[in-house]
């Protein structure tokens, strides 16, 4: 039974990376449209997978909460992380944003000794270190020719430093899963609706729509398979699945965009990838949540 959890788990991963990576084509594609308004999109369809999730004696007062301040936090930065990784990725190469955004495990540990008040040794540190060179590598081509659009997946692994370090909180006290997704999805189509007066949100084509609402149920779908990926199996064998997302992305960027992965972003994704495996394998010795991107 624990065998077949496991390979139904990375069944679940791999769909997972995969509806990522559909989304992530359809953010880039659908480039004409507000970035307010792919959000909002995004949030809104997004809560059709969730409504699923309710159970039926919640149905009434499923929004109930006594940490309705934590769901605010969780979701006000979870929507900024939001906002910069689409950004990121219609302004840069899929292989630039996907191997950035690998290094938000490296801000959870640092956040995690101001907030949490966590003791972090020195091969966490090492970590760190390899992991905000492999950073610095790939964005350094860009701040060469004054592209600011590098911060973008920065900004995303900062807030989503900050919703991890939350989530811990709201779970430890006793909140559903379906819940805090629920909230942020609210937040997030909220934010997007507040760029109105400030964007450029056209009326979508019928074809155009379709694409829109797709990001909406890929991006739910994607994290709803990559939680049930944790539920059902070992850690230590769904987790590193995650990092195909880098390979799908190179073979995407290649063959949809014509993008071409460079020196810079093949090194210092290798020095992120390996920064974030030592972390992760950290965690598994001391039996710690372990948080890796992406959920948004």
């Amino acid at each position: 039974m624990i065998k077949n959890q496991n390979h139904l788990g990375a069944v679940y991963m791999i769909m997972s990376v995969l509806f990522f990576s559909f989304m992530d084509i359809l953010i880039k594609i659908t480039d004409d449209y507000d970035v307010g308004q792919t959000m909002f999109f995004r949030a809104v369809f997004g809560l059709i997978p969730i409504y699923f999730l309710i159970p039926k004696k919640r149905i009434r007062d499923f929004y109930k909460t006594k940490h309705i301040g934590l769901h605010f936090y969780r979701s006000f930065f979870g929507a900024i992380a939001m906002a910069a990784i689409f950004i990121g990725l219609r302004n840069l190469k899929l292989a630039e944003v996907t191997a950035m955004a690998f290094s938000a495990p490296l801000w959870v540990v640092l956040f995690s000794i101001f907030f949490l008040s966590e003791k972090i040794r020195l091969k966490r540190w090492i970590a760190v270190g390899l992991g905000f060179i492999g950073v610095i590598i790939i964005s350094k081509p860009g701040f060469d020719n004054l592209n600011f659009y590098y911060i973008y997946p920065i900004i995303f692994c900062l807030g989503f430093a900050g919703v991890s370090i939350i989530i811990r909180k709201l779970t430890l006290a006793g909140e559903p899963v379906w819940l805090i997704a629920f909230y942020f999805s609210v937040v997030s189509a909220f934010g997007g609706l507040l760029t109105v007066p400030f964007g450029r949100w056209i009326m979508p084509n019928n074809y155009d729509f379709i694409l829109l609402i797709l990001i909406g149920l890929l991006g739910s779908i994607a994290n709803l398979l990559l939680t049930q990926s944790y539920k059902l199996a070992d850690v230590t064998l769904t987790t590193p699945l995650k990092y195909l997302s880098l390979v799908f992305a190179i073979i995407i960027g290649f063959y949809f965009f014509n993008e071409i992965p460079t020196i810079y972003t093949i090194s210092g994704a290798s020095l992120i990838v390996v920064s974030s495996a030592i972390i992760f394998f950290r965690e598994s010795e001391l039996k710690k949540p372990i948080t890796l991107p992406r959920q948004q």
